[in-house]
């Protein structure tokens, strides 16, 4: 493997000395210093370039494409609001890395990249903003958006520590050069470096920055995981941090670091080297609808080629999701007409055996418009068939057409409807959003979110109203589609293979 050309062994080296005395997360105690204006600071020069990763610019390309090669990609049509990747020399942490950034979306275009960081070389009372300047790494300069930076400063004590902390400190910096060989498009930060470990200002810096937290913007956390303890004990403990982190609940998180240190594990320092800036994204997502936290990568020093197996780096790579929100609209007069081509196309099929014709020319765009969707019938209130088609690779309408007959004729749990059932049958139609992968179930809303749950070629779906008509609770709504509709048993969902979607419907029938 090439790493940095004929210096390679030599700043190895480097990269495992600044490892060693930067990774400490017990900084020592530094004052605040007064904010110098912007004409007295240059822009900030590369501090770890030729250690934590390499100075020339094309080894940097050379070693990211490598990189971003091995990383999943984001297979979700959510919006990444938020990564968490790891901030250690590139040759240890490089893929976890690149498994974080090939999340994004490298053509989108992005108004302002917040970037949290810990310091690691002193300690202070609240956050610094770098204000009076851009950040240059060897693949250029990447500019700072000034104007969001000096509003935060100004207008917050707490993020308003002396910009010169940013000098030394590589959390930040190591991140910068994922974004410039990865983001097509040009883009401005914000370089945000923590110095307190106080979760009360962690919720204060997160206040200060929930106007920014928005569809458009992006924060990138720089944290690594756990340090120096053995192999198969980090595995552990970071797995351990890594479930806290994906409920996003900041109490249940930082009752993981603070387990994780009190095991008494040899060498063990920390769960979590940057937890207050992870925690400070916790407190901006705890309250939001529709966020979810994504396992994305894990790996730990030991997993390199230049790693020991007895003292290592935890790193782990995840996303935060948020999900899009439903942007058909059914007028109406579109759900009457729904109803009405799902009623003549039941009744024209079991009495005449052909399938009626629609003029699509009268239709609205909506009913052209490509969209999942499920017809049920129920007679006397109770279901008499019930079968729909997720994939939005047809017209609306004629979904409906084709899932009203199957309904009427092909639902495997009951006979075929007959011509003198007709007036007694009723008919549900469920507009079906696309769906969403989800990695925590505690997102799912009852009543609003449908399941459907794939382990291998087995799968099973609820609508959004069977919890409701069931009054069942997270768990039996879970349990009895993984049992009764996939068949993958009671507890089949929590199977490591087992994938959990969720979807919204819009729900209306005859009776209404």
């Amino acid at each position: 493997m090439r790493l940095l050309g004929v210096h390679s062994k030599i700043i190895l080296l480097a990269v495992l000395l600044a490892l060693y005395f930067f990774s400490n997360c017990q900084s020592h105690t530094n004052p605040p210093i007064t904010m110098k204006t912007p004409d007295t600071i240059p822009s900030r020069q590369p501090a770890v370039a030729g250690t934590f990763y390499p100075a020339d610019p094309a080894e940097i390309q050379h070693m990211l494409k490598m990189y971003f090669a091995k990383a999943p990609v984001h297979s979700s049509d959510s919006e990444v609001m938020a990564i968490i990747s790891p901030h250690a020399g590139y040759v240890f942490s490089g893929e976890v890395a690149a498994a974080a950034f090939n999340q994004l979306d490298p053509e989108k275009k992005y108004k302002t990249i917040f970037i949290l960081g810990s310091s690691h070389r002193n300690s202070f009372a609240g956050a610094s903003v770098y204000s009076i300047g851009n950040y240059s790494t060897p693949l250029g300069i990447v500019k700072s958006d000034l104007e969001i930076a000096q509003k935060l400063a100004a207008e917050n004590k707490v993020l308003a520590f002396d910009p010169q902390y940013h000098k030394s400190e590589h959390s930040i910096e190591v991140q910068i050069p994922f974004l410039q060989y990865f983001l097509k498009k040009d883009f401005k930060i914000v370089p945000i470096l923590l110095g307190t470990q106080d979760p009360s200002i962690c919720k204060q810096i997160a206040k200060a920055l929930k106007p920014y937290f928005l569809p458009g913007n992006l924060f990138v956390i720089s944290t690594d995981f756990s340090h120096y303890p053995a192999y198969r004990d980090a595995i552990i403990t970071d797995h351990q941090v890594g479930d806290a982190i994906v409920t996003n609940n900041p109490n249940k998180f930082l009752n993981a670091v603070e387990s994780c240190t009190g095991k008494n594990i040899e060498h063990l320092a920390t769960g979590c080297c940057s937890w207050p800036s992870v925690l400070t994204l916790m407190y901006l997502t705890e309250e939001m609808k529709g966020i979810a936290f994504k396992k994305v990568l894990y790996k730990n020093s030991g997993d390199s080629q230049y790693g020991e197996m007895d003292r290592v780096v935890g790193y782990y790579a995840l996303s935060v999701l948020k999900e899009k929100q439903n942007t058909m609209a059914l007028s109406d007069s579109d759900r009457n007409v729904l109803l009405q081509i799902a009623r003549n196309t039941i009744n024209t099929y079991i009495q005449e055996s052909q399938t009626s014709t629609v003029d699509s020319e009268s239709l609205s765009t909506t009913l052209l418009s490509k969209a999942g969707a499920f017809v049920t019938l129920k007679k006397a209130g109770e279901l008499r068939g019930c079968i729909g088609h997720f994939e939005a690779d047809k017209p609306l309408y004629k979904i409906v057409q084709q899932m009203a007959i199957a309904a009427a004729t092909q639902d495997y749990r009951f006979d075929a409807v007959n011509a003198s059932e007709l007036k007694q049958v009723d008919i549900e139609i469920s507009v079906l959003t696309p769906m969403q992968k989800i990695s925590n179930v505690n997102t799912i809303k009852l009543g609003i979110d449908g399941i459907y749950i794939r382990k291998g070629s087995r799968s099973g779906t609820f609508l959004p109203q069977v919890a409701t008509e069931t009054h069942w609770n997270l768990e039996e709504f879970l349990g009895h589609c993984a049992r009764d509709k996939a068949g993958i048993g009671w507890e089949g969902w929590k199977d490591k293979d087992a994938e959990i979607f969720v979807y919204q419907a819009f729900v209306f029938g005859e009776k209404e």
